[in-house]
């Protein structure tokens, strides 16, 4: 029921579209089938299923806007969910940021969808605690972990003709294995859009090797080190900075992309010359729907280029007050990198922290998005190209403008998960210089 067919969505939202009296209707369709399941002290403790379709309706006369949400599709149903959104619209005050809905678009479909995940079945999400499980009760080793696998759709109309359509899948999996005794610790994760890709059993190994090396921590002194982040670790903080990429926040003085004097530093040198960044909703294996939240289609965009500012988000009405092209939101980050692994860089690290995972990170000042966090799940010290043993936790405190401008090398990227689900990031692992660290944690 959740993944209406092309022609069921548009049946639907052609009705709704034709029974608003309002200067302009869009209406929105979303649906989904997710299911999940839960494992903790290598047993499962959860699995379950949800399966639900959502319509949701705007409507507006001149500048004042009411939206209704309806999960029932007869055809009384639509038409009352219409005029309560109309009703909401006339109570409402007027918006002075108001843009109308956009014009016909033209969309160019993006490989958003896999076969293999959208066919997943309770036996395969049960195959995947087994195989985490499993290897972990034989090494006396315990395993709490989850997926989750979603498969759907969206469409959405206006009454200015604009259509879209378009079906899309995910499955996400993260594991913690740790020691009986709690005193080790690792982490895996895995985002993938098909499954094909994805395999519990070997992933589960990368956690199991980390939990049994972390034990008997050695502390180890705060101060500024030579760090290798894993692509989950610099993710966490990485996303943080993009929250600030918005020029309005920037023309306002109130990003650390504000320029002094007023404005923002498009076109400036922001970050070390290795440091690339890019949007597109295509990329391979990365891949989001072509249309950003307000219906503009998506392009693939250059960001940051050789550490150059090359493209901030601006809203539609942002753009029209500024005088600048209307472009849609960016719905992935893609980070260039190398080819090497993690163990890779390792290698060529003369002494330096191998940083599994961050976590717990909090903004301290978004002037300069400084920010605080902690490690866990394997942190260890590395010499002569070799990890030694493994460290007690740190708290950091690091701004990524700082971190990406310190960059010695970078590894090969890989996805991982961003703040949704369908906003995928592509991250390499990272070789910095002069990271800092300020406290230490027992936590493991």
């Amino acid at each position: 029921m959740s993944i209406l067919s092309e022609a069921q969505a548009k049946a639907i939202l052609t009705k709704v579209v034709g029974f608003s009296k309002a200067d302009e209707c869009t209406a929105q369709l979303t649906g989904a089938i997710r299911g999940n399941v839960r494992f903790a002290r290598n047993d499962v403790s959860t699995a379950g299923i949800t399966d639900n379709i959502e319509l949701s309706v705007q409507v507006a006369y001149g500048k004042r806007v009411g939206i209704a949400t309806i999960n029932q599709f007869d055809d009384a149903a639509l038409e009352r969910v219409v005029r309560r959104a109309e009703e909401l619209a006339k109570l409402a005050p007027e918006n002075p940021e108001f843009m109308p809905a956009v014009e016909k678009q033209s969309y160019t479909p993006t490989p958003t969808f896999s076969a293999a995940t959208a066919g997943i079945t309770a036996d395969y999400r049960a195959k995947v605690a087994i195989d985490s499980i499993a290897p972990c009760r034989a090494e006396k080793l315990i395993a709490a972990g989850y997926l989750e696998d979603q498969a759907g759709f969206v469409a959405f109309m206006n009454s200015k003709g604009n259509y879209g359509y378009q079906t899309g899948t995910s499955a996400d999996y993260t594991c913690t294995v740790r020691t009986e005794d709690g005193r080790g610790s690792g982490w895996v994760g895995h985002n993938v859009q098909d499954v094909a890709t994805f395999n519990a059993g070997e992933d589960i190994r990368v956690a199991m090797r980390k939990a049994s090396a972390s034990a008997d921590a050695k502390a180890l002194e705060p101060g500024k080190y030579t760090v290798i982040l894993e692509p989950a670790a610099a993710a966490g903080l990485i996303q943080f900075m993009f929250f600030y990429f918005d020029a309005r926040s920037a023309d306002e003085g109130r990003s650390f992309l504000s320029k002094k004097g007023g404005g923002n530093k498009l076109g400036e040198q922001v970050f070390g010359p290795q440091v690339n960044f890019f949007a597109d909703p295509a990329y391979p294996g990365a891949a989001v729907y072509p249309w950003d939240e307000e219906g503009l289609p998506r392009k693939k965009m250059p960001i940051v280029e050789n550490g150059k500012l090359l493209n901030m988000e601006y809203s539609r009405y942002w753009s029209q007050k500024q005088g600048k092209p209307a472009m849609a939101q960016p719905g992935n980050l893609i980070m260039t990198g190398g080819t090497k692994s993690t163990a890779d860089l390792v290698r060529t690290t003369e002494r330096g922290i191998l940083v599994s995972r961050t976590w717990y990170i909090r903004m301290v000042d978004p002037q300069t998005v400084l920010l605080t966090g902690l490690t866990r799940d394997g942190t260890f010290y590395i010499e002569n190209g070799q990890i030694k043993y493994p460290i007690k936790n740190f708290r950091f405190n690091e701004s990524p403008v700082i971190m990406l401008n310190n960059v010695e090398e970078l590894g090969k990227p890989v996805r991982v998960k961003g703040d949704e689900a369908d906003a995928p990031m592509v991250v390499p692992p990272m070789k910095l210089r002069d990271f800092t660290f300020t406290s230490l944690s027992d936590a493991v």
